[in-house]
């Protein structure tokens, strides 16, 4: 508690930012819990509350806010499906009771996905989260710093030819000693070459794949589901090993309740 504190008087020293902030709830013991939590943080501001997305969709058709605190089950349309819906999207972290959305939060590029009830620890946490993203997206905007090009495929050598394989194609791969097995959605067998589980994962983004287990890596945005410590892409199940769990479900911003 000591050193969330720390982090909210060390940021009064700053030049003053301030987030302009939009909560959404069906239940108003939810709605005041986010704004007294809001009302603690002096880079938030909340300026409307929202019992559904109908009247959120209809404060954001007039007004700019920078960040929303997002339930996700509510009557109507659920929250996933109003984010879906926006052309123009705002930070979200979502504050739910339920952690089966986790997934879909990750994919919907969400800054956190937060469990309720919320502690205000982890409250702070994530809108620092959100903080250090928008002050970083303003920097490069201000600077007009221009971002490389997302990577969109890596060159392999396979079946004594470099072989070019597009990222969106990956499920998962697949560690064998000294050799991987490269599982495409495009074809029924997977590429295999010489080559090591570390280089392999030294190649690929970090951002859309994730080391799952000694002898698997997965591509983050074929996970369909997990079970029972059995990650589902497709038809395949691939184990997640309690050394890598910690930091893949930090990854797609599930919290262990």
């Amino acid at each position: 508690m000591e050193e969330e504190e720390e982090k909210i008087e060390e940021f009064t020293a700053l030049p003053k930012v301030v987030l302009r902030c939009l909560a959404v709830d069906d239940e108003n013991l939810a709605l005041d819990l986010v704004e007294d939590n809001i009302a603690k943080v002096p880079f938030l501001k909340l300026e409307k509350r929202c019992r559904n997305a109908f009247e959120a969709i209809e404060y954001l058709q007039e007004n700019e806010i920078d960040l929303i605190f997002l339930d996700i089950q509510m009557p109507g349309i659920t929250g996933v499906q109003f984010l879906e819906g926006l052309t123009q999207k705002p930070m979200v972290i979502f504050v739910t009771a339920y952690q089966q959305y986790a997934l879909e939060g990750f994919n919907l590029d969400v800054i956190d996905y937060v469990l309720k009830p919320i502690s205000f620890e982890r409250f702070l946490k994530a809108t620092h989260k959100a903080l250090d993203y928008f002050k970083s997206k303003n920097v490069l905007t201000q600077a007009q710093i221009s971002v490389p090009e997302k990577m969109e495929y890596i060159f392999i050598h396979a079946d004594y030819s470099l072989m070019k394989i597009m990222l969106e194609d990956i499920l998962y791969i697949e560690g064998l000693k000294d050799y991987i097995k490269i599982h495409l959605r495009t074809q029924k067998f997977p590429v295999v070459c010489r080559m090591t589980m570390k280089l392999i994962e030294e190649k690929l983004p970090s951002a859309e794949f994730r080391r799952v287990h000694k002898s698997f890596i997965v591509s983050l945005k074929k996970v369909e589901s997990i079970r029972n410590q059995k990650i589902k892409i497709g038809e395949n199940h691939i184990p997640l090993s309690d050394n890598y769990s910690e930091q893949f479900y930090q990854t797609i911003g599930y919290q262990k309740p």
